[in-house]
């Protein structure tokens, strides 16, 4: 399966400086995004250490593993490379009263023949668009959702709740973090949106289907996705990572990720 990717990040409206991440790694089909917290600029330190990390320790990995990894191996990869950059975080945030506090979101997923390999950590999404319907692949680790699942608040009452950005679990912030992992089938044609809550609060998920129907063009996507994130009073940074399948499956050793970064 070839793939299209395009990323791009933007400050909002409200916010000084950007705590949200992105890095790809096209030659391994890798995508990282984070949503920094904590401290006077120090959920940017967080969520850029994690994207630095994941990017040249599991890319590294990837690289040398080629095509013999099996998707157990490549789950059981991503997990120690995400507890083994938690741990820095961790002692980072420990030993430099700068960054006391400090912790970050996560999604983090990898394109591979069998599917896509998908982990979270926190309120950070991801989304899959398939013939026109859009499905949300993660489950925020938020007070916010185990009050919906709980049947404490509806969704309506959540839309408006003061706890939308309490996450109950996050990278950086304990010495261990637990990483939810899951495999997903991908078809031609399939749209995926992994994104920070700075999109995904400030659009229900008909906007962003809609936007993202309305934009053949990753690039486009991702601006028109931006704009209305901000018309509506980009209240935090944005984070966005755009995927798009394309093709059969794909024969070893032949990978097309044109990428952009804006």
């Amino acid at each position: 399966m070839t793939v299209e990717i395009f990323s791009a990040t933007d400050v909002g409206r409200a916010r000084d400086n950007n705590e949200d991440s992105v890095a790809l790694d096209p030659a391994v089909s890798l995508a990282v995004l984070a949503d920094g917290m904590g401290g006077y600029n120090a959920g940017e330190v967080a969520s850029q250490m994690l994207t630095s990390f994941i990017t040249a320790e599991l890319g590294r990995w990837l690289k040398e593993t080629s095509n013999k990894a099996t998707a157990a191996d490549v789950k059981r990869a991503m997990d120690i490379c995400v507890d083994n950059a938690n741990r820095a975080i961790f002692n980072a945030a420990n030993t430099n009263p700068r960054y006391a506090g400090m912790g970050t979101t996560l999604v983090l997923a990898v394109f591979r023949d069998e599917g896509l390999l998908l982990g979270h950590v926190g309120d950070s999404r991801a989304y899959r668009l398939r013939n026109g319907q859009l499905s949300q692949l993660t489950r925020d680790h938020s007070l916010l959702q185990e009050q919906l699942d709980a049947g404490l608040l509806t969704p309506e009452e959540a839309a408006y709740s003061n706890n939308r950005n309490l996450v109950t679990r996050a990278v950086g912030v304990e010495d261990t973090v637990m990483l939810e992992l899951h495999q997903h089938e991908v078809q031609p044609g399939d749209l995926f949106l992994l994104c920070s809550d700075g999109l995904s609060d400030m659009l229900d998920d008909d906007a962003l289907a809609q936007l993202l129907l309305s934009h053949p063009s990753l690039s486009e996507a991702a601006q028109a996705l931006i704009d209305a994130a901000n018309d509506m009073g980009g209240k935090d940074n944005i984070a966005i990572v755009l995927a798009r399948a394309e093709g059969p499956v794909r024969t070893a050793g032949r990978t097309w990720w044109p990428f952009g970064r804006k």
